[in-house]
């Protein structure tokens, strides 16, 4: 590994994107032409340290999670982020899902315009890869999350706590929509692994899951009229709305409410919110837990 050529790209990444890029606000007293090192260490759900190490040329080998996340962070092209992968000695993952995916580029565009409305890039297991400020302090930063976890489906069925983002009674509305978009997920790979393992492991693990899974009812989830529970606003009633991508693996999602409702008002309150968290120092980088979402 190249500690000091990979230091100096991600110093050169990092340099060249503007504050506003990524939904963070320009403030009066920055010193840097691009974004401070804990800004990338937030966005890409590292410990500053971490990353400060990284960028001093020091520090152990990163990670295909990390290097994906900070691809991301980093708003890197499919070249630019191939480059990151080999000046840190890793192989540049094939696939196109799973927590080390790189978003699709025409996502990632229209995300990076969406700086008014919560939105993230997911999988289509409902992994997020990547996220503006909005969303992160809406339904909290989960990007950094690995392994099984990191599918939300896997969490709503396994873990009770991801489960306190809904109100109870809109629970059994979810575990429906959820197992029926797994099912068409399932039918769309034609017999793919990892969707085989999860299957598997959710069958085994839920009651709910496999009862819902033998009914075979399928249908992708597009749109959504949605009640999220924040900690310090309420019940935000929202709709939320998905774009595919070509190919079906990756899927924009971005939450809004018609103008003059309660919703609406929350999400301008939720925009003040959100940004103060994201310029405040230390490691907590919204008033939502990151293991939610």
């Amino acid at each position: 590994m190249n500690h000091s050529a990979l230091a100096a790209y991600l110093k050169s990444r990092r340099d060249r994107i503007r504050p506003p890029d990524v939904g963070l606000p320009t403030g009066p007293r920055r010193r840097v032409p691009g974004l401070r090192r804990e800004e990338v260490a937030r966005l890409a759900g590292l410990s500053a340290d971490y990353y400060t190490e990284l960028e001093r040329g020091r520090g152990a080998q990163p990670s295909a999670q990390v290097l994906a996340a900070l691809a991301r962070a980093l708003r890197l092209n499919g070249d630019e982020r191939d480059h990151l992968f080999h000046l840190a000695d890793r192989p540049v993952p094939p696939g196109a899902h799973g927590p080390t995916a790189h978003v699709q580029p025409g996502l990632l565009a229209l995300l990076d315009q969406l700086t008014a409305t919560p939105a993230q890039v997911i999988t289509d297991l409902h992994e997020t890869l990547v996220q503006n400020p909005l969303a992160a302090a809406l339904v909290g930063r989960t990007s950094a999350l690995r392994g099984p976890e990191a599918s939300f489906v896997h969490r709503w069925f396994t873990d009770p706590a991801a489960r306190s983002l809904y109100p109870p009674e809109d629970h059994p509305h979810h575990s429906r929509v959820f197992v029926a978009d797994l099912q068409a997920v399932a039918a769309r790979r034609g017999g793919d692994p990892e969707v085989r393992r999860m299957v598997a492991v959710l069958r085994r693990r839920s009651r709910e899951f496999s009862t819902l899974w033998d009914t075979h009812d399928v249908a992708l989830r597009r749109t959504d009229h949605k009640r999220i529970v924040h900690p310090a606003l309420g019940v935000i009633e929202l709709d939320c709305h998905s774009l595919f991508s070509e190919d079906g693996r990756q899927r924009l999602l971005w939450f809004g409410a018609p103008p003059g409702t309660e919703g609406a008002a929350q999400l301008s309150l939720l925009s003040v919110i959100g940004t103060q968290d994201m310029v405040e120092p230390g490691p907590r980088v919204s008033a939502w837990s990151p293991e939610r979402r």
